[in-house]
């Protein structure tokens, strides 16, 4: 079954809704499509269904009554009916799901359904029951799908004594597109344009299309113009796109604190004393809403390189960086049509400090991780087994010195030794002093003790503005020293 020409890239996830809408296996049997919003989860599935003829119902927030009347209309359309079915309640709506497939295997889907679930809390225990070996007696071979964009809600379904643990064939999470594929979707061939546009609109494809109108930056002549008119045009839906994501959270009861939370983040205070030394609050008082936010996607907490101790907290959503870094700031002048192109200008240091060094740095450690080559580090052919930011202390200066990649992979033997580390710099030309700072801090490494690979500890400097010629020439001469340019990036 081949994918059809308007879906864009997804040849993972196509191949895996594919395998699963066709399997012979005898019976229903259910499958839980996830991932963050405007990602294309629904078209995707639409494109399923279109293909193999399956059925798809999309929920909208409703009572149980409503929601149940809105289904029948729906499967009563998809099946002919003469006279328009009518379901007292979910079992029976369940049943007669599960019949609709006599000639084969076939997809039905239920978008949005943590909508139906919070209507009818016992949604999920009636499908569970559906899908029991007395059940499947009278079961078709209906696929069943269960999509949702709640993420904490989705995960739930099939984790610790819910109903729907260990029922599921197909676990799918489709996710933002990286940053290469992203500047292939919006047609984008400068990196620099590439990086900077992957710093506000990140990988979720409805922004290209739905969002922008398919308006794309032209080159890096035309990126100020873009932002003026497509992201800070209070007449576009992408400028108050980022205060919708967490309205439309359930499981955020309180936007105010979770808004300012996500402000802390952006403003650079990654660790928990930080964020609650900003909002003014204990670090204990945070437990909660960083644990929400973590929850339904918006944080990730990543682990220090160098201290199993220490943790830093970065918003998932680019969109959301921007828009607390750059736009919440000034958001009473920006909602003023035409004011955009005057703020702008005084807001770019701010995107280049907070926005897009910092996501810059996030595109250079996803390289290391998944696109790095044999080359990249000396005397090491195997795979990178992790790679994350880290801080190395210094006690004779009383400082510390932020490591913004750290490549770890292993030995034959399975221990963990540190290939390789990184700086990375988005508007600086890198040089000489860069490198001399990445050598005392590998010095600092080896006092410790930290194993680090028997061939040297590679030093990899990353810009986006080049390096300058004393480097290059340094880096002619030691195969230790990398140097990766934008270039090389987006190669």
């Amino acid at each position: 079954m081949r994918k059809p020409l308007e879906v864009f890239d997804r040849d993972a996830e196509w191949a895996e809704l594919v395998r699963y809408a066709s399997a012979p296996r005898r019976g229903a049997t259910l499958g839980i499509v996830s991932g963050r919003r405007r990602q294309g989860k629904t078209f995707l599935l639409d494109a399923l269904v279109r293909a193999t003829g399956g059925f798809m119902f999309t929920a909208t927030e409703s009572s149980e009554v409503d929601a149940l009347r809105q289904y029948a209309d729906a499967l009563s359309a998809y099946l002919g009916e003469p006279t328009p079915l009518r379901f007292a309640h979910w079992d029976e709506a369940i049943t007669r799901t599960m019949a609709t497939a006599p000639d084969g295997p076939l997809p039905v889907v239920v978008d949005e359904f943590p909508f139906l679930a919070r209507a009818s809390p016992a949604l999920p225990s009636i499908i569970q029951r559906a899908l029991d070996p007395a059940a499947q007696r009278s079961n078709t071979q209906v696929r069943l799908l269960l999509c949702g964009s709640a993420l904490s809600f989705m995960g739930g379904l099939l984790s610790g004594t819910a109903p729907l643990r260990g029922r599921a064939g197909l676990e799918l999470v489709v996710p933002t597109l990286d940053y290469r594929l992203a500047a292939e979707f919006w047609q984008i061939d400068d990196p620099w344009t590439a990086v900077q546009t992957n710093a506000i609109v990140g990988g979720t494809p409805a922004y290209r299309h739905e969002f922008t109108q398919d308006d794309t930056p032209a080159g890096p002549d035309d990126f100020d113009d873009w932002v003026v008119r497509a992201v800070l045009n209070p007449s576009r839906p992408l400028f108050r796109e980022a205060r919708y994501l967490l309205a439309e959270e359930p499981d955020l009861r309180d936007p105010a604190l979770y808004h300012s939370v996500l402000a802390a983040v952006a403003e650079g205070n990654t660790q928990r004393g930080g964020i609650a030394n900003y909002l003014g609050r204990q670090a204990s008082d945070l437990n909660h809403p960083l644990r929400v936010l973590e929850d339904v996607g918006m944080l990730t907490r990543e682990a220090d390189a160098f201290r199993d101790n220490r943790s830093a907290y970065r918003i998932a959503e680019p969109l959301v960086t921007f828009y607390h870094a750059v736009m919440r700031p000034v958001w009473g002048d920006l909602e003023r049509a035409g004011r955009a192109a005057r703020i702008w200008p005084r807001r770019q240091a701010t995107f280049l400090s907070k926005v897009a060094g910092p996501h810059f740095e996030s595109i250079c450690r996803q390289w290391v991780r998944w696109e790095a080559g044999e080359e990249t580090f000396v005397g090491y052919t195997g795979l990178v087994h992790r790679v994350a930011a880290g801080t190395v202390a210094d006690p004779v200066a009383r400082t510390s010195h932020e490591v913004d990649v750290a490549a770890f992979g292993r030995t034959g033997d399975g221990r963990e030794i540190l290939l390789g580390i990184g700086e990375a710099k988005w508007n600086d030309v890198v040089g000489r002093a860069h490198l001399e700072r990445l050598n005392h801090v590998r010095d600092l490494l080896r006092a410790r003790r930290r194993d680090l690979h028997p061939d040297g500890c590679s030093l990899l400097l990353f810009s986006g503005q080049g390096f300058t010629p004393e480097l290059k020439l340094i880096a002619e001469q030691d195969p230790g020293v990398r140097l990766i340019s934008l270039d090389d990036l987006y190669r």
